[in-house]
């Protein structure tokens, strides 16, 4: 969303929407919080700052690594979760590798 805005986005836009993601009122998300969080996004070259300005504006990596995240969020976390969430009669292979995994650590706590 904030790729397609020619002149960047800034500590308030982001403020608007990271707080409706996170359920909270924008007012109660202060500036300092959100100047941490683009803190972190620049250390981590997904946003860069657009020089003399407060403005900011997503990288290609930025960018690259949202449609990642995106992808993953919804072809592989969202079926995974559900099939570990719900108790069908022949388990498939996540549900049978996570049980494997629960009982060798149990396996393990008990031996030691």
């Amino acid at each position: 969303m904030f790729r397609c805005h020619p002149n960047g986005f800034t500590n308030k836009d982001l403020r608007t929407y990271t707080a409706e993601l996170r359920g909270l009122d924008p007012c109660t998300v202060t500036t300092g919080q959100m100047t941490y969080d683009l803190r972190r996004l620049k250390t981590r070259a997904l946003i860069t700052r657009i020089e003399g300005s407060h403005r900011y504006r997503v990288t290609d990596h930025g960018l690259d690594t949202a449609k990642f995240l995106t992808c993953v969020q919804d072809r592989v976390l969202r079926c995974g979760l559900a099939e570990l969430a719900t108790a069908t009669p022949t388990p498939g292979r996540l549900r049978s590798a996570a049980t494997a995994y629960r009982t060798a650590v149990e396996n393990l706590t008990t031996a030691a």
